[in-house]
């Protein structure tokens, strides 16, 4: 395949995309599915393979996020139903002041989204946001999209996330100084891409006055007598406990034994999730005074609007996967392989155009890092831990319309698409373009 056709055609159903769906106001879903379909068929893959590829991208990325959305908002109904939302906004705001409740915001990303995928943390905070956002009357994105982009850096920049790992053994890197380095790095890239500049882009996006997701937050009677502020954080943060002993479960405990099982399987991301969940029933359920069949019209009540934001989050799974299958991707990382350039920026541009072709980050790093990591050993004077950071940096640019958190933070702040280009894919872009100006920095000091 031709490169130029390769980019003609995926800018082409990218655009086409963004139109239909903005402008024609068709259903995102049907769009999503026809226009992969049929940059399958114009790219040359045969018919009898098309759906199979869209319906296997869509089922792999739903095989976990879907679990995660629904797993994430039973716990966060619980969280504010019972009002420990509450206490957390009013202990927050406590110690940071109203004038700072955004940079809190990206503070509390930053730590939780160390141990946890994007989809994880995200699903896990939005409910404070919201009920932040609604008791203080400040603009939801002022607070979601700062704990969006120290999610977004933390899961690209920062061991122990799964693409930072295979990063680090493609380029040979020293896990202590990456997550130094992605600490000093990713830092200030969080707050110019979060607080600052959710600060210039609020203003200018109107508020949603119908959004299903958020009212089942907002809408309802705050408890008088507010759980306690310590059981609460455990509660939220008990999936992230328990994802952090499955990541440290091999110094733990010697490989294939039982006691290293049980420690993987607990801290398996939908299983800390589920077990987070029944521990909200009782701590923020049965123990507040709610019925069990209270408690189960809250679950019940909470995945309603949830259905089509698991089914855009698939379809971008299928686009993405199409773009694979029928090898527009594998065309464009040839023009970049091509490419005469310094190897921090090749690395940052092989991910970048893998992001854009399937939307999965995780995806994006691990397959640059492969095809650059043999590249490095034969270079000089070029650091393996900035070139785990670039990579990471690179692997979140654009926020396409592919990525599962771009219709996340679509739906849930019940944006349009244009909206959410504005807001979430130019947080994604920032985070990108300022990770690999800030390496390219670095790389001037460290080698």
């Amino acid at each position: 395949m031709s490169p130029i056709f390769a980019i003609g055609l995926a800018t082409v159903a990218i655009i086409a995309i963004v139109i239909l769906i903005a402008y024609f106001r068709l259903n995102p879903f049907i769009v999503l599915f026809t226009v992969s379909l049929l940059l399958a068929l114009f790219a040359g893959m045969p018919a009898d393979h098309v759906v199979a590829s869209f319906e296997a991208g869509a089922g792999h990325v739903l095989g976990h996020v879907g679990i995660v959305i629904a797993l994430g908002t039973m716990l966060g109904k619980m969280l504010a139903e019972s009002g420990g939302a509450d206490q957390i906004a009013q202990t927050v705001t406590r110690i940071a002041g109203e004038k700072r409740i955004d940079w809190a915001m990206m503070v509390i990303g930053l730590l939780v989204g160390l141990p946890v995928f994007f989809e994880v943390g995200f699903v896990l905070l939005i409910p404070l946001a919201f009920i932040m956002a609604e008791r203080y009357n400040i603009s939801l994105l002022r607070l979601a999209l700062p704990m969006g982009a120290a999610l977004s850096v933390t899961h690209a920049m920062v061991p122990p996330h799964p693409a930072t790992l295979l990063a680090l053994s493609a380029y040979h890197a020293n896990t202590g100084r990456t997550i130094l380095l992605g600490i000093i790095i990713g830092t200030p890239i969080a707050a110019l891409a979060g607080p600052v500049y959710a600060r210039f882009i609020a203003p200018r996006i109107p508020a949603s006055q119908n959004n299903a997701l958020g009212q089942q937050f907002t809408n309802r009677k705050v408890p008088e007598k507010l759980p306690g502020f310590s059981i609460t954080v455990f509660t939220i943060l008990s999936p992230v406990v328990l994802m952090v002993i499955g990541s440290v479960a091999d110094l733990v405990a010697p490989p294939k034994t039982t006691p290293n099982a049980i420690l993987h399987f607990i801290g398996n991301t939908d299983i800390a999730l589920v077990l987070a969940t029944i521990l909200s029933f009782y701590v923020l359920g049965t123990a507040r005074g709610f019925s069990r069949e209270t408690i189960l019209r809250f679950t019940n009540e909470c995945l309603g609007p949830t259905a089509l934001i698991m089914l855009l989050v698939g379809a971008g799974g299928g686009f993405g996967r199409e773009l694979v299958d029928s090898g527009v991707s594998k065309a464009i990382t040839d023009v970049a392989l091509g490419a005469h350039v310094p190897l921090l920026i090749l690395a940052w541009m092989l991910a970048a155009i893998v992001r854009i072709a399937c939307g999965s980050a995780t995806v994006a790093m691990s397959t640059a890092s492969s095809i650059a990591g043999p590249i490095l050993l034969q270079a000089h004077g070029v650091s393996p831990e900035l070139m785990v950071l670039v990579t990471g940096a690179g692997s979140v640019a654009f926020g396409p319309l592919n990525d599962a958190g771009f219709w996340q933070m679509k739906e849930y702040l019940g944006l349009t698409v244009p909206q959410t280009m504005k807001t979430w894919s130019a947080v994604e872009t920032l985070i990108a373009v300022l990770g690999l100006a800030f390496c390219l920095l670095a790389s001037l000091v460290i080698t």
